[in-house]
C-alpha cells in the first residue's frame, strides 16, 4: 500500500525532537514492503504546503500521524498543543480520502479522547511497529480488525487487547538516509536512541505505563552499537539515550557501556537516570564509555514527600549519586517538581535547600504537577474534588495543594536569582 508517515510536531518548547518512534514505524512498514514516503514538519516553514505536496507526489492510501505533545505541562500558563495536531489532520483530510490513523505518545495517553478531538479513523496506541503493518495488511486482504492489539476505530472503541513486544530486536532501528537532519544539525544536535522500553517504577504522576508498560524490555547491546555505528559513518557523534532509566536493570546497563567502550567509533552521549541503584561501578563504566552528561529526575529534596510519589529511593541515594557524577566530570542536569501531595512550605524550602547542596550543573524547576489518567496522582485529585471522577484529562489540569502556588512561585523566583544555572 502507499502510506504517508507525517511527524505533527513542530513544538521546540526546549529544544528539536528528532521523531524517533514515527521513524522506527517508517523502517517497519518499509521492510513489510509497503510505499512509504516521510514527512517531517518540524523542517517546514508551511505545514500545509507541505502536506499537499506530500499528498500529491504519494497518492497514499493511508496516512499515518504521530501526535507528540499534548500540552506544555506549564500550570501557570498551559498551552494545549492538540490542536497543532487537528489542523494537520483536517489539511490531510480536506486533500485526500485515506485513511487516518494516528499513533505517539501523545496519543497513546489520551487512546480514545485524543482520536475524538483530533477526528481521525483509527489510533494505535503504543507500539506501532508491528500493529500498523498488520493494519496495512488486513486492509490490503480485507481482513477483519477486531484482533489487532492496541487498535482504536473512532465509534467502535479498541479492537484487539494492547499487548507488548518482549523481543525489542524484531523491531528494526530506523537507517539514517531515510531522513531530512537540516532541523537538528549542530553542536547541540544528539540523535535519540532507545535500547529499553516500560518502566517499573510506578511513580505516582507519572505516564510513561500508559505510552510503554511497566515491564523492562531490551534490545540487544550489539544491535544497539550496529545502530549507532550507522550513524557514525553518516556523520553524526553525539547520542541521546531516552530510555526512562538507563541505569536499570543495572546488569544490562553495565554490558552496554561494556559494548559502547570497545565500539569501533568515537561517540559522546547522554542519558537519565533513576536516582536509586547507582553504583560507583556504573558511574565510572559510563564515564570511560563516553557518557557526557545525564538528567537526574529525583523531583523532590523532602524524603516525606519521595515516599507520597512512590520514589524508591532516599536523598542520600541523590546526594551520593550527585557526587559520583561530578567526581566523574559528567554534566548533570537536576529536576524539581514541587506541589505534589502533602507539600508544604516546610517541604518546599527542604527541597531548595537541599538542591543547594549538591553538585549539579543546572537545575530545571517544575512547579505544579500535570494530571494524567490511571495514575495514583489522578486518584488522589479526584479523591480531593480537584478533578471530577468523569474528566479524561485530556485538557491540562494540574494538582497544586491549596494555598501554596502563590508562595511557591515567589520563592522559587527568589531562589532562582541566587542561581543561574536554575530555571523554572
Amino acid at each position: 500500500m502507499r502510506v504517508l508517515l507525517v511527524s505533527a510536531n513542530t513544538e521546540t518548547i526546549n529544544m528539536p525532537t528528532f521523531p524517533l518512534g514515527l521513524a522506527c514505524v517508517s523502517q517497519a512498514t518499509l521492510e513489510a514492503r509497503h510505499d512509504v514516503k516521510w514527512l517531517d514538519l518540524m523542517a517546514k516553514r508551511d505545514a500545509e504546503a507541505a502536506i499537499r505536496e506530500a499528498i500529491e507526489t504519494s497518492e497514499p492510501d493511508v496516512i499515518g500521524i504521530s501526535v507528540r505533545n499534548v500540552d506544555d505541562q506549564d500550570m501557570a500558563n498551559p498551552r494545549f498543543l492538540l490542536g497543532q495536531a487537528r489542523e494537520v489532520v483536517t489539511c490531510c483530510r480536506n486533500l485526500s480520502k485515506a485513511l487516518i490513523v494516528l499513533g505517539g505518545p501523545g496519543y497513546s495517553m489520551f487512546p480514545e479522547s485524543a482520536l475524538d478531538y483530533l477526528a481521525a479513523d483509527m489510533g494505535v496506541q503504543g507500539e506501532g511497529e508491528f500493529v500498523f503493518s498488520a493494519l496495512l495488511e488486513s486492509l490490503e486482504k480485507g481482513r477483519s480488525l477486531s484482533s489487532l492489539p492496541g487498535l482504536y476505530h473512532r465509534g467502535r472503541g479498541l479492537q484487539g487487547k494492547r499487548s507488548f513486544a518482549k523481543d525489542l530486536d524484531r523491531f528494526p532501528f530506523p537507517v539514517p538516509r531515510l531522513f531530512c537532519t537540516s532541523m537538528y544539525e549542530g553542536e547541540d544536535f544528539w540523535i535519540p536512541v532507545q535500547t529499553r522500553r516500560g518502566c517499573p517504577m510506578r511513580c505516582s504522576y507519572c505516564s510513561t505505563e500508559s505510552i510503554e508498560g511497566h515491564a523492562i524490555r531490551k534490545r540487544s547491546p550489539e544491535m544497539v552499537i550496529r545502530w549507532l555505528g550507522a550513524w557514525v559513518e553518516a556523520g553524526f557523534r553525539n547520542f541521546q539515550f531516552v530510555d526512562n532509566t538507563f541505569n536499570l536493570p543495572p546488569s544490562y546497563a553495565l554490558t552496554l557501556c561494556s559494548h559502547l567502550a570497545g565500539a569501533p567509533f568515537q561517540s559522546s552521549w547522554r542519558c537519565i537516570l533513576y536516582p536509586g541503584q547507582i553504583e560507583e561501578r556504573l558511574v565510572r563504566a559510563m564515564a570511560e564509555a563516553g557518557c557526557k552528561e545525564v538528567s537526574l529526575g529525583f523531583e523532590s529534596g523532602c524524603d516525606t514527600i519521595l515516599r507520597k510519589m512512590n520514589k524508591r529511593f532516599t536523598t542520600q541515594d541523590v546526594r551520593h549519586a550527585a557526587k559520583m557524577l561530578s567526581d566523574r566530570g559528567i554534566r548533570t542536569m537536576g529536576f524539581l517538581m514541587l506541589g505534589a501531595p502533602g507539600e508544604t512550605r516546610d517541604s518546599a524550602e527542604e527541597s531548595l535547600d537541599f538542591v543547594e547542596g549538591l553538585q549539579l550543573n543546572a537545575l530545571k524547576i517544575t512547579i505544579g504537577i500535570r494530571i494524567y489518567p490511571d495514575t495514583k496522582l489522578a486518584k488522589i485529585a479526584s479523591e480531593e474534588g480537584v478533578i471530577s471522577p468523569e474528566d479524561v484529562l485530556l485538557f491540562p489540569r494540574f494538582y497544586m495543594p491549596k494555598g501554596l502556588e502563590e508562595w511557591l512561585r515567589k520563592t522559587v523566583q527568589d531562589r532562582i536569582k541566587k542561581h543561574p544555572n536554575w530555571y523554572a
